[in-house]
């Protein structure tokens, strides 16, 4: 079916109402062909995690339809898959336009297809939503949110009962149900007052915050250091317009951290993020305004959550009073060593220990993990694939079971704790805070303790280039762009060997000196992950909910200079490598 078709239908249905008709025609007027045809050359697709598109009239936007019709398909899959039983299902939603809205949708269509719907009563972090997908015993949960994306794009996103995101095979199973509504008259919708009436519409409680701010402040590690430095450590935080205002103040608070100030210009919700570029803590623009404040208080550290709040951003305050970025990787780092040392000091490290993290991030974790005598699990990308290891381990023999240390992946996420099953902005902001008040008992700082940590594990480095190609065209050149690299697999990039190519895609990791292959270990994946020699390694990857492909790569250098110097360097070849 090409665009006008779908075009068409949707002026000719029954069930889309006169304002989404008139945007349409208001385009066609205006001869805004290419904006149609954008709008409507496919169905916004529901993949393995869920929706995630432009706001707007049309089948490839996220609007009340596309939002309404992958309801239908979620809860006529939860009432295939679980029969008879009582259905629940958690929802939440963050900052951005319409987000209350289509999680209002969402849960009027789950309480007509006789499901049950626990909404929060406002916005609220991702991770909340995760804990209270099992705090309610839920079988699934849904949040609208397009995380970091710019204020045009919203998404939806499902979790499974263990309140970690689908994974396969349950998420194509939900995507063959989505699939299958192909009409959108089938989808079934009721007033709010009925499905109170029917018992299926719930607000959910404040006794449910109370419960997740109390299971993120169990994970702290030091009370004893937090009651003599917390009140010591000043920081800066924004929530970037998003979610975490309160519950990342209420949870710093009560751990003592009394000095904390908030970008006034930042602080209140708005889906139009108007201070910032986009709303995104890997951006440095993000933190333009932190970090005047910073300097203004002489703050220690300063903080950015995403609008959803289960991404964070760092900056430390160095010896000479400069302000220093850290990445993903390098924020999940100083985690992760703060947990081990301090566990093993306090003899808290558990036996069967272990790590979780996926194959684009830094690969300094496989050093320290040996250190501690931990295991470290690699996954695909993706913290639904960390979450999924979570239900993996409660699932072994009680002798077996590893007990799961911490999680993390390079796009500034991160997990302490098993109350819930996705990376959390809000834990991380506790336990940086916690590792800064550790360094300020040591007369030293953050940057001081990553130092520290690139002397003794060597200093890597790892950068991401993103290319944008949207629609119908930029999706076929994204796939031309892959294709190409496997038919013609390098074996040298500028100064580095390629030791080995790993094809998710096909399952295959290829021995690039012998040409043997064996498998990968992993679910298939359009992935091309390539080894180096000296611990460098890059790996492409189209995005699965944005018209984008992701380069990342990374160095393991002897010095800060050459950290700096080598992946600029690796980066120039590969650009050069992807090209036509």
């Amino acid at each position: 079916m090409d665009y006008q078709e779908r075009y068409q239908q949707w002026l000719a249905s029954p069930a889309i109402d006169a304002a989404s008709k008139e945007e349409l025609h208001a385009l066609d007027r205006a001869g805004q062909a290419a904006e149609l045809q954008d709008r409507f050359y496919r169905d916004l697709e529901f993949g393995t995690g869920g929706l995630r598109g432009k706001l707007g009239a049309g089948s490839n936007r996220m609007n009340v339809y596309t939002v309404r019709k992958a309801t239908q398909g979620l809860a006529n899959y939860l009432v295939r898959h679980y029969g008879g039983q009582s259905l629940a299902v958690a929802l939440g939603f963050d900052s951005r336009h319409l987000s209350p809205e289509l999680a209002q949708e969402a849960a009027l269509c789950l309480a007509a297809n006789g499901i049950t719907a626990h909404i929060f009563p406002s916005l609220r972090p991702t991770p909340m939503l995760s804990f209270a997908v099992r705090y309610l015993h839920c079988q699934a949960g849904i949040v609208v949110t397009a995380s970091h994306n710019p204020a045009c794009y919203n998404g939806y996103k499902v979790y499974g009962a263990d309140g970690a995101q689908i994974t396969a095979p349950v998420d194509r199973d939900i995507i063959a149900c989505v699939n299958a509504v192909t009409d959108l008259t089938e989808v079934k919708t009721i007033s709010q007052e009925e499905a109170q009436a029917l018992g299926r519409y719930h607000v959910i409680s404040a006794d449910l915050d109370r419960a997740y701010y109390e299971a993120v402040k169990a994970q702290s590690i030091d009370p004893q250091l937090l009651a003599q430095w917390a009140g010591q450590l000043k920081i800066v935080y924004t929530p970037l317009h998003g979610t975490g205002n309160i519950p990342v103040r209420t949870v710093l608070h009560e751990q003592g951290f009394t000095q904390v100030t908030v970008v006034p210009e930042q602080e209140r919700p708005n889906g139009d993020f108007p201070t910032v570029r986009a709303p995104n803590p890997e951006d440095p623009q993000a933190f333009s305004l932190a970090l005047d404040l910073a300097r203004k208080v002489d703050a220690d550290i300063v903080l950015a959550t995403d609008p959803d709040a289960d991404r964070i951003g760092l900056y430390a305050k160095d010896r000479a009073g400069h302000y220093q970025p850290f990445t993903g990787n390098m924020s999940g780092m100083l985690m992760l060593y703060y947990i081990c040392a301090h566990k093993q000091a306090l003899h808290q490290l558990p036996s069967r220990g272990t790590v979780v993290s996926t194959i684009v991030s830094g690969k300094m974790a496989r050093k320290i993990c040996a250190d501690f005598n931990l295991q470290l699990i690699l996954t695909l990308t993706g913290f639904k694939f960390i979450g999924e290891q979570i239900k993996r381990f409660e699932q072994e023999p009680e002798a077996q079971r590893p007990h799961f240390v911490f999680g993390y992946e390079e796009s500034y996420g991160a997990l302490i704790g098993t109350h819930e099953r996705d990376k959390d902005a809000v834990v991380s902001a506790l336990m940086l805070c916690e590792v800064a008040a550790s360094c300020k008992q040591q007369g030293i700082t953050l940057c001081d303790l990553m130092e520290q940590l690139y002397q003794r594990y060597g200093y890597y480095q790892e950068t991401l280039k993103t290319v944008t190609l949207e629609g119908q065209d930029g999706a076929r050149q994204i796939e031309a762009m892959m294709e190409r690299l496997r038919a013609h697999l390098p074996t040298q990039v500028g100064a580095y060997h390629v030791t080995e190519c790993a094809d998710f895609k096909y399952d295959r990791i290829v021995d690039m000196a012998t040409g043997e292959e064996r498998p990968t270990g992993l679910p298939r994946s359009n992935v091309l992950y390539f080894i180096l020699e000296r611990d460098a390694w890059f790996c492409l990857r189209p995005s699965g909910t944005e018209p984008k492909i992701k380069l990342y790569l990374g160095v393991c250098a002897q010095s800060t200079e050459q950290a700096q110097q080598e992946p600029t360097a690796l980066s120039t070849q590969l650009e050069q490598l992807l090209q036509p």
